[in-house]
């Protein structure tokens, strides 16, 4: 069974109770403990999205939840200079900024 997250609850179940359950229950509770992929790789395939999107505002708690599954610092750099490539340097130099801002947090905890 997953480990049950509240992290929508916490972040804005005040303001939007019932999209911070989607969140938790149906994205994070089931999607993310379907078995066609770990939670290592599913990881991998968000932050690629979120950075080939320009998604900044979600990217970070992405970044950190991928640490936690065993994706590497190195492997993050990877990802980041390959979508230079197809999303473009724009995103690339962006999330390079939000994964040393994370990697720095990560450092200090």
């Amino acid at each position: 069974m997953a480990e049950k997250t509240h992290t929508a609850q916490k972040a804005f179940g005040d303001m939007a109770p019932d999209l911070a359950r989607y969140t938790d229950r149906i994205l994070f509770d089931e999607v993310w403990a379907r078995p066609g992929l770990t939670p290592r790789e599913r990881c991998m395939v968000t932050i690629t999205c979120l950075i080939a999107l320009y998604r900044g505002n979600e990217l970070g708690f992405h970044l950190r939840k991928a640490l936690d599954t065993g994706v590497t610092r190195e492997e993050i750099i990877e990802i980041i200079t390959h979508l230079a490539f197809y999303s473009g340097w724009p995103t690339a130099s962006s999330a390079l900024a939000i994964a040393r801002q994370v990697f720095v947090d990560d450092k200090e905890s």
